[in-house]
C-alpha cells in the first residue's frame, strides 16, 4: 500500500483562515446577521487536498476571494431568511475554491463562438468600443504597461488606460507607430524612453495631465507612505449611513412570496428556489471589471441590473463578453439634458447604485453619495450607493480615527486600474520575488478587479439589510487597494508550496520579465494552468448560451456560491453595452442558464 504524504496546505482550510480574518475586519460594518452565519460556510474543492493552489502567484488570491465569496453567501442566507422564512436547520452555502478560480480568471476563459479574448479575429465578433483605439495597435496597447525608471532597480507603471494619446505624447513620443509591429521592439522603444525619467519627474508628468500611473512600490514601502499607513487601518470595506430620514424600506414581499403561504422556503425543490435580490433593481454606472463584477453578481441573486454606459466613453469590448452577463445594457449620454431626463426616471425606481469611475465623477453629475442621500430622504426611500475605486480613501470621514488622517490619505483622487493598486501596494513585487527576479511583474489576469468586485457586491448585501432594518441611505466603499491589502495581510505561501508551483508550472512563464504585458502573462499562465488542471475549463466548469445580443454562443464560469433553498444563478447570456432600452420591466429569462449552471 502506498501512503501519500500529509499535504502542507490546502486552499480549503486556507479560505476558511481567511474567513476568519475576515470577521474579525469586520465586525463593525457587516451586519451582526450576516456574520452569525459563517458557522455554516463549507469550502469545497475537487482537487486533492493540499494540490489545489493553481496558479503560478504567491499571493493566496483564491482564499482571500472564496472567503468575501463566504460572506456574500452568508448574507444571502440572512436576506432569503428575511423573505421566504426560515427553518430550524440553517441553510448551508458552500463555496466552490475551484470555481472561485475560475471566477479569478473569468476574462480569460469566457469565449464567443468559441473565440477567447486572444484569439486572432475575435475582434470581428464584438461591437467597437474602443473608442481612441487606444488598443488598436500593439505600441498603443503598450502604453499601459510597466516600464524601468532613469533610476537602476526603480519601476514605474504608466498607464494609457483607454486613451493611449496623452500618456504616449506626454513622454514626447509619437501617438502612433504603425510600423512597430514586433512585440519586444515595440516594449524596448517605450521603455527607452521611460528610462529618461526618474520616478519623482514621472509622477509630476502623472498629475500634470491627470493620467493614472504609479510607482512600483514593495509591501512594506506602500506601509510606510501616508496613504498606506492609514488605509492599512481600514477593513476591505466600509458602510456608512449617508442620511436617517427616510425610513426603514423591506426588501420586496410581493406576489410572488405569497405562494410560500407561510411555509419555509426550505421545504421547496431547488427548481423552485428564488433569488435573494428578486425585485430589486440596480442602476450600474461603471466600467471594463471590478465595478461591472459588482453588477454581475447582484444579478446572479436575482437583482434586475441594468448597465448605463455613454456612447461617447470607451470600454474593452472583450470585457462585455464577461461582466454583462445577466444584465440589461443601456446607452445614455448624462451631459445631455434629454438623457438625464431618461435617466432620472430609472433612477428613481432603482434601489443601489453602482459607481466605478474615477472618484467624484459621478457628483459632477448629480449621482454622488451625497446626492443620493438627499433624494432618498426627498422620494421616502434610501438609495445604496456602492463606490469602488483604484487607491480608495474618500468619503471616509466617519471611519479614521483622527480627522488629520484624511489629509494623508494623499491618493485617494488619483485615477487607477488593477495594475496601478497592484504595483502601489505590492503585490507586483511579490510576484516577481517569486519568479526569482528582483524586479516586480504584474501578477496573472486580473484578479485584484473580480476580488474586489466580490467586495462590492457584500457591500452592496449589507447596505440593503441596513436600510431594511434601519432605514436611511447607505453608501459602501471599497478599493482595488484595500483588496490587495486584505490579500497582503493574508501572508504568502509557504516556500514549500511556493516552490511546488514553479517546479509544475511551464519554464516558459518564469521567463517573464518587468515589462512583459499583462496579455502577455495572462497568455503564458492560461497555457500552463490548461495543461496542469484542464478541468478548470471543463464543460463541467463551464455554461453555454446563445446571445441575442451579441449574436453568437457565449461560454463563460459557472456561479461560486451555493445557498441552500435560494437560487444563485444568472437568468439570461451577456449582451453589448448599449444593446437595449433604457427602462425597466418585464426582462427575457432563459431557463436553460440555470439548469446548467448548478
Amino acid at each position: 500500500m502506498v501512503i501519500k504524504p500529509t499535504p502542507s496546505y490546502s486552499v480549503t482550510e486556507g479560505a476558511s483562515s481567511a474567513l476568519q480574518y475576515l470577521v474579525e475586519c469586520f465586525q463593525s460594518q457587516i451586519p451582526k446577521e450576516f456574520l452569525d452565519r459563517v458557522p455554516n460556510v463549507r469550502f469545497t474543492s475537487k482537487a486533492d487536498p493540499g494540490d489545489d493552489v493553481y496558479f503560478p502567484c504567491p499571493m493566496k488570491e483564491q482564499e482571500a476571494t472564496a472567503a468575501v465569496q463566504a460572506l456574500e453567501g452568508c448574507a444571502v442566507a440572512a436576506i432569503a431568511d428575511l423573505r421566504f422564512g426560515s427553518s430550524e436547520k440553517p441553510r448551508g452555502i458552500t463555496v466552490n475554491v475551484d470555481r472561485t478560480a475560475c471566477f479569478l480568471m473569468s476574462a480569460y476563459i469566457s469565449t464567443i463562438d468559441g473565440m477567447d479574448k486572444q484569439t486572432p479575429g475575435v475582434k470581428s465578433k464584438l461591437p467597437d468600443t474602443d473608442l481612441n483605439k487606444a488598443q488598436s495597435i500593439l505600441y498603443r496597447r503598450l502604453s499601459a504597461n510597466l516600464y524601468e525608471t532613469a533610476t537602476p532597480g526603480e519601476y514605474y507603471h504608466i498607464h494609457g488606460s483607454l486613451e493611449a494619446d496623452t500618456t504616449l505624447s506626454m513622454l514626447g513620443m509619437p501617438t502612433h507607430r504603425p510600423d512597430l509591429t514586433d512585440y519586444r521592439e515595440c516594449i524596448n522603444t517605450i521603455e527607452a524612453v521611460v528610462r529618461q525619467f526618474t520616478v519623482a519627474e514621472l509622477e509630476e508628468l502623472n498629475n500634470q495631465n491627470r493620467q493614472a500611473g504609479v510607482p512600483a512600490l514593495k509591501w512594506e514601502t506602500y506601509q510606510s507612505t501616508s496613504h498606506g499607513s492609514v488605509l492599512s487601518q481600514l477593513p476591505p470595506l466600509t458602510l456608512t449611513q449617508t442620511e436617517d430620514a427616510s425610513p426603514p424600506a423591506p426588501l420586496p414581499r410581493g406576489a410572488a412570496d405569497s405562494q410560500l403561504n407561510g411555509r419555509s422556503a426550505l421545504a421547496y425543490p431547488d427548481s423552485s428556489a428564488r433569488g435573494a435580490l428578486e425585485g430589486i433593481k440596480v442602476l450600474e454606472l461603471c466600467r471594463v471589471i471590478a465595478g461591472p463584477t459588482i453588477g454581475r453578481s447582484l444579478a446572479a441573486h436575482g437583482a434586475s441590473v441594468l448597465k448605463v454606459t455613454s456612447p461617447k466613453l470607451p470600454d474593452v469590448p472583450f470585457f462585455q463578453v464577461d461582466v454583462n452577463i445577466g444584465k440589461h445594457c443601456c446607452s445614455l449620454d448624462l451631459k445631455t439634458d434629454t438623457d438625464r431626463e431618461v435617466f432620472a426616471t430609472l433612477l428613481a425606481e432603482a434601489d443601489v447604485v453602482l459607481d466605478g469611475y474615477r472618484p467624484g465623477s459621478l457628483s459632477h453629475l448629480g449621482v454622488g453619495a451625497e446626492d443620493l442621500a438627499r433624494l432618498g430622504a426627498q422620494r421616502g426611500k434610501g438609495y445604496i450607493y456602492v463606490a469602488e475605486d483604484c487607491f480608495g480613501g474618500t468619503g471616509l470621514e466617519s471611519h479614521v480615527s483622527k480627522p488629520e488622517d484624511m489629509n494623508k490619505l494623499e491618493w485617494r483622487n488619483r485615477p487607477g486600474w488593477q495594475q496601478i493598486a497592484d504595483c502601489a501596494t505590492g503585490v507586483a513585487w511579490e510576484q516577481g520575488k517569486f519568479m526569482g527576479l528582483d524586479e516586480p511583474v504584474i501578477p496573472p489576469f486580473p484578479m485584484s478587479d473580480y476580488g474586489t468586485g466580490a467586495l462590492g457586491a457584500l457591500g452592496a448585501l449589507a447596505g440593503l439589510w441596513k436600510r431594511e432594518k434601519h432605514g436611511g441611505s447607505w453608501a459602501c466603499r471599497t478599493s482595488l487597494s484595500q483588496y490587495d491589502i486584505f490579500l497582503l495581510n493574508l501572508g504568502l505561501y509557504p516556500r514549500e508550496v511556493q516552490e511546488r508551483l514553479k517546479a509544475r508550472h511551464d519554464a516558459e512563464f518564469f521567463q517573464l520579465r518587468h515589462a512583459d504585458s499583462v496579455d502577455e502573462v495572462g497568455r503564458r499562465a492560461l497555457k500552463s494552468l490548461k495543461r496542469l488542471h484542464p478541468q478548470l475549463v471543463s464543460d463541467a466548469m463551464m455554461v453555454e448560451s446563445w446571445s441575442d445580443g451579441f449574436g453568437a454562443q457565449l461560454r463563460w464560469p459557472k456561479e461560486t456560491i451555493a445557498v441552500d433553498g435560494v437560487k444563485v444563478t444568472h437568468t439570461r447570456p451577456a449582451r453589448p453595452n448599449g444593446a437595449d432600452e433604457p427602462k425597466w420591466g418585464q426582462w427575457e429569462v432563459n431557463p436553460g442558464i440555470s439548469k446548467a449552471e448548478v
